[in-house]
């Protein structure tokens, strides 16, 4: 008889991992031919959309095309630091082919077949069109490598576990394309695609459930801030229905908000980077955040009186 349980329980072991290692198999992209020569300014328009170098940029140094990585990014489950993304052939992604880059972008797949951690945005940016990121990748290897490789995460048992990642995409990863509303103007969709897709607003100006995904219902209605520290405004009408889209695309430029004060904290290098967009674009991220209905998020904390 305890033989037999004996056998049972193995049996039932080796079928619950057998199932887990198949759900959580790396689901990789098949990669169409190229149908025409990658946009360099369009690649460029999508680096500053994206704020890559907001996370990329070595820190501690005026350079924001210097993509060597190494910004210590804090969260709930831990410590991750943004790896090197310059051409180098050794410590960024110089020997990178366009298809291993796509798949790291849309389905947060490594050349070697790894998960990704979702602290990189491939859960926005898998509504790019696969030329777009052909484009970027273009434009990346334009830029001057930079050598040293970024340190490896520092994450706790079982978050450090890469194989898990594929559970949490099944939970909270929907791989389908961006697809254009038709009722909507071409400026409403353009700002739609940028603000959802490279722009990937949503994942700070939205609240997180406790494994970390975003809570659908409350898409950019704020919340506290990912990294720890401070919180993050709603952005939809609830927070900025006072604000024109003027006021939205001048802030996108600037930093200035219509009441006086300005962006600060982790949205400052955001804006950086935003302001190099063309006017056009930032118009159009204006005309599709001002569009947003209402929608309450989670009660920000109440600013101590006093105090300096």
């Amino acid at each position: 008889m305890l033989r037999r349980t004996i056998y049972v329980t193995l049996i039932a072991a080796v079928a619950a991992f057998a199932v887990y290692w198949w759900l959580t198999a790396p689901s990789a992209l098949a990669l169409p031919a190229p149908t025409r020569k990658p946009d360099l300014a369009n690649g460029q328009e999508l680096f500053n959309a994206g704020g890559c170098s907001s996370c990329h940029a070595v820190p501690n140094q005026p350079d924001r095309l210097k993509l060597g990585g190494g910004l210590a990014l804090g969260s709930p489950f831990g410590t991750f630091y943004a790896p090197n993304i310059s051409p180098d052939p050794t410590d960024g992604i110089g020997r990178w082919s366009e298809a291993d880059f796509v798949n790291a972008v849309t389905r947060g797949i490594s050349p070697e077949g790894r998960h990704y951690f979702p602290a990189f945005p491939y859960t926005s940016y898998h509504l790019a069109e696969v030329d777009h990121v052909r484009d970027l990748f273009a434009y990346l290897k334009t830029l001057p490598p930079v050598s040293g490789r970024v340190r490896d995460h520092e994450l706790p048992f079982p978050f450090n576990i890469r194989r898990n990642v594929g559970i949490w995409k099944l939970l909270f990863m929907d791989v389908r394309p961006f697809v254009p509303d038709a009722t909507r103007s071409a400026q409403w969709n353009r700002g739609a695609y940028l603000v959802n897709g490279f722009g990937h607003c949503a994942e700070c100006h939205s609240p997180r459930n406790v494994l970390g995904g975003v809570i659908s219902s409350q898409r950019f209605a704020g919340g506290p801030n990912p990294e720890g520290e401070g919180w993050v405004p709603n952005i939809t009408q609830k927070g900025l229905g006072s604000w024109s889209e003027k006021d939205i695309a001048d802030f996108l430029e600037t930093g200035d908000m219509p009441e006086g004060d300005s962006a600060s904290g982790a949205m400052r290098p955001v804006i950086k980077n935003l302001a190099q967009l063309q006017p056009e674009d930032r118009a159009a991220m204006a005309a599709y955040l001002k569009s947003l209905p209402p929608v309450d998020g989670p009660t920000p904390p109440k600013r101590k009186e006093g105090g300096g």
